[in-house]
């Protein structure tokens, strides 16, 4: 008998061999039937797979990620095994899981695919999936599955094996008459997959090497049922609508120029005044919280970033040294912020009387993404941290980390972001290589952090291997409005950092300790919470922070001197706003407030003037009233 341990902590015992399918069964029917697969030991496997001995045990169905990753990727293998059916003597390559879906990389040969073809493919797809063939796992040796492959004339997939151990046991599946290399795991069989879309074609070359092989590869996603995909569909149609490169376009918050350089972004008045208020807003919450501003500069020494061991690990990816030859010195873009906050702590002594000490600032970093990578404000090579580091003793780690967390959750509260998943990200167990520091260290910060979690309630999820090199991290993903999830603010506890750069301070006992290091982020990157913040609220932003809060609208020229004597009562309310002073008809100008997503519009006609008043009309919803200017301070306060 073996030991199964259930996610609530419940564990029943099983015969040896039996699979998580049969488990399923055990507890109802109707769970069976939903069961995509299992993840056994933090490992996802088959839900037919045998389970031979003790082990932690989640069932996973459509509800969870591990679920859905089994579903896209058995939905690859269905996509394979159509596009051998429809263009026979094409090569198979690789073909993932996506975020979003499923891809799957083929040479065509003679024959040429394009997205004409996507519903034929599909059709075969459905017909192949109706036929609920089980997804068959067959172990096989290294000799054995080039034999196989060689015989079948599949030059891709023996180079994939002949890269694999001799003695190493590779898997193929098998649904129906399909056969692929693949580690799995695999839905149980193809009749789940109930709706299929293929949603673009690219070129992408053979291992990602420029000087091999292009192949075709085609996307597609996948459903249990065809009412998802059509949501799903119809999802995509509203986030292209709310692309903030789209909207920051429309709005003039941001521009990219190709003299300056991709991946650079140049703030415009707008966007500049939005970014204004965010950085105002957290500067407050800062100095109530006994934080301390600093300015750094955009570069340093290369040797600065050698101490903290960021150019070790992150070399690669930042702006390669600028040399300075007549002093023979090299320096660095700065790629991050914490080494120069330690120079900071560092430049004085510090009694631990002090402690803590808390040092912010809004500092820009560069590092240097791949052009394929670049995507709007989300992905930058130049970015604004709301950075800051707390130097604290080792008693004051779990209190900083709480008020941190609060105020994480306070920035992403006031911005409407409500349901927050926090990620602890761990060591992985496996590959100590990637860390510095000590495994002592290491054990106190993380545990530093799951115990405020824990304690706060905060719902979490556990990511092994996601570590910073330096120190375990906290990292809040949010749903937006569409429900999709981004990666925001962070909050790392570090003990390595001020150990290489020697940091002190004087204890009670009048001997020198080491300060540990709490880095935080509650923005994260300012051009990527602004950039989510953009498609979360379609462009229409909270009223304090629009950039424009109202138009006043003549309708004719002879109210345009109305319209600046109203324009300057609002301004000394500190509400700002623009006149839409154009010799154009009033319904042209409500249409083009409209689509700028100007909260207010303040209509002046013939009798505004007599009477003083205004005519309100609220973005989206139409006419509010005539209101005298007093009247409407009071109106809009209260809307803020």
């Amino acid at each position: 008998m073996i030991n199964i341990t259930f996610p609530d902590g419940n564990v029943r015992q099983y015969e040896q061999g039996t699979t998580a399918m049969e488990i399923a069964q055990s507890i109802s029917e109707g769970l069976a039937r939903n069961v995509l697969s299992a993840t056994v030991d933090g490992e996802i496997w088959d839900a037919t797979r045998p389970i031979n001995q003790d082990a932690a045990l989640q069932l996973n169905t459509w509800n969870d990620d591990d679920g859905k990753f089994t579903f896209k990727h058995s939905s690859a293998h269905l996509m394979a095994e159509a596009l051998e059916a429809v263009y026979p003597g094409i090569k198979l390559g690789t073909g993932p899981a996506t975020d979003n879906g499923f891809y799957y990389d083929i040479d065509p040969g003679e024959h040429h695919i394009s997205s004409d073809d996507f519903p034929k493919i599909e059709q075969k797809m459905l017909e192949l999936a109706r036929e609920k063939n089980a997804y068959v796992r067959k172990p096989i040796s290294k000799e054995d599955a080039l034999a196989y492959f060689k015989e079948k004339g599949d030059e891709y997939k023996i180079e994939l094996i002949e890269k694999r151990g001799a003695d190493e046991t590779l898997t193929l599946y098998q649904q129906g008459n399909f056969v692929d290399l693949c580690r799995g795991p695999h839905l149980p069989d193809t009749g789940k997959i109930k709706a299929v879309k293929l949603m673009n074609i690219a070129g992408a070359y053979w291992q990602g090497d420029e000087s091999r092989q292009q192949m075709t590869r085609i996307y597609g996603v996948s459903f249990p049922k065809q009412k998802e995909l059509t949501q799903y569909l119809e999802l995509l149609e509203e986030a292209k609508k709310r692309d903030h490169r789209k909207l920051g376009a429309e709005l003039e918050l941001f521009m990219f120029s190709e003299k300056v350089g991709a991946g650079l972004p140049i703030w415009l008045p707008k966007g500049t005044a939005l970014r204004t208020r965010l950085e105002n807003f957290l500067k407050e919450e800062q100095i109530k919280r006994g934080y301390d501003p600093v300015i750094t500069p955009h570069i340093a020494k290369k040797e600065l970033y050698v101490t903290s061991g960021h150019y070790e690990k992150y070399g690669e990816d930042s702006f390669q040294p600028i040399s300075t030859p007549r002093e023979g010195e090299e320096f660095l873009l700065k790629p991050m912020n914490c080494p120069h906050h330690c120079e900071v702590y560092g430049h004085r002594p510090h009694s631990y009387k002090e402690l803590p000490i808390r040092i912010a600032e809004f500092g820009t970093v560069y590092r240097y993404e791949q052009s394929g990578e670049l995507h709007g404000l989300t992905r930058v090579r130049g970015f604004t941290q709301d950075d800051a580091h707390i130097f604290c003793t080792p008693d004051q780690v779990k209190g900083e980390f709480l008020d941190v967390l609060d105020l994480t959750l306070h920035v992403l509260s006031k911005f409407g972001f409500e349901d927050v998943t926090a990620q602890i990200s761990l060591r992985d167990p496996d590959n100590g290589a990637k860390y510095i520091g000590t495994d002592e260290n290491w054990d106190k910060a993380e545990n530093a952090i799951i115990e405020a979690t824990k304690e706060v309630g905060l719902k979490t999820v556990t990511a092994y291997g996601e570590a910073a090199f330096y120190g375990p991290k906290l990292d809040f993903m949010v749903k937006d409005a569409l429900g999709r999830s981004w990666q925001l603010g962070t909050i790392q506890v570090d003990y390595n950092l001020p150990d290489r750069f020697e940091l002190e301070y004087t204890g009670s006992d009048n001997q020198t300790h080491r300060p540990v290091m709490i880095h935080r982020a509650p923005f994260g990157s300012m051009e990527r919470f602004i950039g989510v913040m953009i498609e979360h609220c379609g462009g229409k932003f909270p009223l304090w922070l629009a950039p424009e809060q109202f138009a006043i609208l003549p309708i004719s020229d002879r109210y345009n001197d109305i319209a600046k004597e109203v324009q300057q009562k609002l301004a000394a309310h500190d509400i700002r706003g623009i006149i839409d002073d154009r010799s154009e008809k009033i319904g042209r100008k409500i249409r083009d407030t409209e689509l700028k997503k100007i909260p207010f519009m303040l209509i002046i006609g013939e009798k505004e003037a007599e009477s003083g008043n205004v005519a309100v009309r609220k973005q989206g919803e139409g006419d509010v009233g005539t209101m005298s200017i007093d009247e409407y301070v009071k109106y809009f306060t209260e809307q803020l």
